[in-house]
C-alpha cells in the first residue's frame, strides 16, 4: 500500500458509519486476476470502483475478493475506491476487546472512539488488515455531528461544516502508519498546546481533554514532557516530528494510536491508580502517559509482520516504564521497578505466539519480557553499549516492518554476545532457568538445569560480604575455587531473572552426587 484516503461519517444515534476509502497501491509483480480487501461482519460493501468502472466481488466471511478489470502493470500505482456502510462491531471491553465504543461523558455528551489491535482495523473500515504492509501516508477525513469534534492521527488540515448539522475533520498522516493505529475520538473536547525543545527540533505538543477536565489535564499531561526527554536519551528521537505528538481522552483505558496516544487514566499516576511492581515507584508518575508513548519507537516506528512476535512492541514498552523510572529517581529505583513486576508473570504459555493465524501469545511478553531486557542489560554489563543499541535498534528499522528474529540478531551481534538461547528460553518456554549449586570446601559446583539445549548465560551471584563474580555455567557441571574471604552462602544477583537453587552433597563427592533441595538463593540487595 502507498496511500489510504479513507471518509468515514460517523452517526450517534444509531451507532452506524458510511464512507468510502480510497486504497492506493503499487504493483510488484504480475497481478492476480482478485484482490482481497478486508471487512469485518456486520459492515458491508455496497460497491468497489477502479479507473470510473465498477468491480464485482465476492465475499468469504470478513474477506472480499475483488475481480479486476483493469490493466495492472508492473511497478505502476493503481488505486481502487471501495464504498460501504454498517454498524461496526462493539467493543465490549476496550482496548482487549476491539472494536466501536460508543459512550457518553459524564455530562450525557456522545463519546466515541476505536480501539482494534488485535481483532483487525478492518473491524471498522475496509484495507488490507495485515502489520506487513503499512501505506507511505493517509487521510483520514471525519464527518461528525456539529455539536461534537473528531481527533485523529497527525495533523488537522481542514474543517468543513456542510450546513447540514455535520463537519467533517480532515486530519493527514504523513509518514507510515499501521493500520491499528487509526484512531477515531469523537467527542466535546478542548485543545492545549504546547511545544517540546526535542532531540530533533521543535516538536509540537497537543492534548485534546474533555472540556470539563482542561484543568486535570494541564497538570497531568505535563508528564509527556519528562517522557519525552527520557526516551529520546534511549531510544532516539521521536519518529513522527511531521505528525507532532497527542493525547487524547479517551472513553476506554488507553491505546499507542500514533501521533495521538489514547489516554483514559482519568488523570491518577499509576495504572488505574494501581502501582503494578507492588514498589510503589509505579504510584510516581502516569502509566498511560509512559507505556503508550513508549510505543511510538516500538510497536508504531518498529512494527512487526506478525502479531505472534508482539513481544517487540510489549516487552520493549514494558522496559521503558523502568527507564521511565530510572530517568527520574535513579537505577536504583528503576531496578526495582522492573524486578517487581515479575509477581505478575503467569508463565502459563510462550510469549512468542504461533505466527500466520493472528495469534499474540502470552501475555507474558510485558513483565516477562520486560525483566528479561532488563537482564540482557546485565548481561552485557556496559551502559553505553545498552544505549548504544536502543538507539541503534530505532535508527536501523526506523519506519520498518520487522520480525522479531530481526531484532534478536541485531541485539547479538551490537552486544558481541550470542544471546539466542536467551531469546529463546524467555520468549518460547515457560521455564524459568534454575541456577543449581553447591559449596563445599572451598568449592563452587554449578549449572543450568530447565533451560533449553545450548543455554550458557552468564549470571552474577554475590557472597554475604558483597563481593560479587560473574559465572559461566552450561548444562554440565562446572566447578571453580571460591575466592579467600567469599564464604560459602552465594546470592543470585536480583537483576537476573532466575531461580537459585542449593543443593547439598557429602565432602567426599568429586562431583554432585547427592542431590537435595535447600533453601534457594537469595536475591542480592543490590543492582
Amino acid at each position: 500500500m502507498t496511500f489510504y484516503d479513507l471518509h468515514v461519517a460517523v452517526t450517534p444515534i444509531d451507532s452506524s458509519v458510511r464512507g468510502w476509502n480510497g486504497i492506493t497501491y503499487r504493483v510488484l509483480a504480475p497481478a492476480d486476476r482478485e484482490m482481497q480487501i478486508d471487512l469485518q461482519v456486520p459492515l458491508k460493501i455496497d460497491s468497489v470502483v477502479q479507473d470510473g468502472r465498477r468491480l464485482d466481488y465476492r465475499r468469504d466471511g470478513n474477506a472480499f475478493f475483488v475481480a479486476m478489470m483493469v490493466p495492472q502493470p508492473v511497478a505502476t500505482e493503481q488505486t481502487v475506491v471501495v464504498y460501504y456502510h454498517g454498524k461496526p462491531r462493539v467493543a465490549k471491553q476496550p482496548p482487549w476487546d476491539g472494536g466501536f465504543v460508543w459512550a457518553h461523558d459524564s455530562l450525557g455528551h456522545p463519546w466515541i472512539a476505536t480501539a482494534d489491535q488485535g481483532i483487525g482495523a478492518s473491524v471498522w473500515w475496509p484495507n488490507k488488515d495485515t502489520q506487513a504492509d503499512e501505506p507511505d501516508s493517509q487521510r483520514i477525513a471525519i464527518t461528525v455531528p456539529d455539536s461534537l469534534l473528531d481527533v485523529s492521527n497527525g495533523r488537522l488540515r481542514q474543517t468543513t461544516r456542510h450546513g447540514d448539522g455535520t463537519t467533517t475533520y480532515e486530519w493527514f498522516v504523513a509518514d507510515p502508519i499501521n493500520n491499528y493505529d487509526v484512531a477515531v475520538n469523537i467527542g466535546t473536547y478542548t485543545h492545549v498546546s504546547d511545544v517540546f525543545a526535542g532531540a530533533s527540533g521543535p516538536l509540537t505538543l497537543d492534548f485534546w481533554p474533555l472540556a470539563y477536565h482542561v484543568h486535570a489535564a494541564r497538570t497531568q499531561f505535563l508528564q509527556a514532557t519528562s517522557m519525552l526527554r527520557c526516551f529520546e536519551s534511549w531510544f532516539g528521537p521521536y519518529p513522527w516530528y511531521t505528525d507532532g505528538y497527542k493525547l487524547v481522552e479517551t472513553p476506554y483505558l488507553g491505546m499507542e494510536h500514533q501521533s495521538a496516544i489514547g489516554y483514559g487514566n482519568k488523570y491518577h499516576n499509576g495504572y488505574r491508580g494501581r502501582d503494578l511492581s507492588g514498589t510503589g515507584w509505579g504510584l510516581r508518575w502516569d502509566f498511560i502517559i509512559v507505556h503508550e508513548s513508549a510505543h511510538e519507537w516500538f510497536g508504531n516506528s518498529i512494527t512487526t509482520a506478525d502479531i505472534a512476535d508482539m513481544w517487540v512492541h510489549e516487552s520493549f514498552a514494558n522496559y521503558a516504564e523502568a527507564l521511565y523510572t530510572e530517568c527520574l529517581f535513579g537505577p536504583r529505583a528503576g531496578a526495582e521497578y522492573v524486578i517487581g513486576t515479575r509477581a505478575n508473570v503467569r508463565n502459563d504459555k510462550p510469549i512468542i505466539g504461533r505466527y500466520g493465524v493472528n495469534n499474540e501469545g502470552s501475555g507474558d511478553m510485558y513483565y516477562k519480557g520486560g525483566n528479561m531486557l532488563h537482564m540482557i542489560r546485565q548481561i552485557i554489563g556496559n551502559d553505553s553499549t545498552w544505549r548504544s543499541i536502543l538507539r541503534g535498534l530505532n535508527a536501523t528499522f526506523w519506519h520498518r516492518i520487522v520480525t522479531g528474529r530481526q531484532v534478536q540478531d541485531y541485539v547479538t551481534l551490537h552486544s558481541g554476545i550470542d544471546l539466542h538461547t536467551v531469546f529463546e528460553q524467555y520468549l518460547t518456554t515457560t521455564r524459568i532457568p534454575t541456577l543449581e549449586y553447591a559449596v563445599y570446601g572451598h568449592k563452587l559446583r554449578y549449572r543450568w538445569a530447565n533451560v533449553v539445549q545450548g543455554f550458557n548465560m552468564p549470571v552474577r551471584v554475590t557472597a554475604e560480604a558483597g563481593r560479587s563474580i560473574t559465572l559461566s555455567p552450561g548444562t554440565h557441571w562446572k566447578a571453580i575455587a571460591l575466592p579467600n574471604g567469599f564464604g560459602s552462602t552465594v546470592r543470585v544477583n536480583e537483576n537476573f531473572y532466575v531461580i537459585g537453587e542449593r543443593l547439598d552433597a557429602p565432602p567426599y563427592c568429586a562431583l554432585v552426587c547427592a542431590r537435595s533441595v535447600g533453601a534457594p538463593l537469595a536475591p542480592s540487595s543490590g543492582p
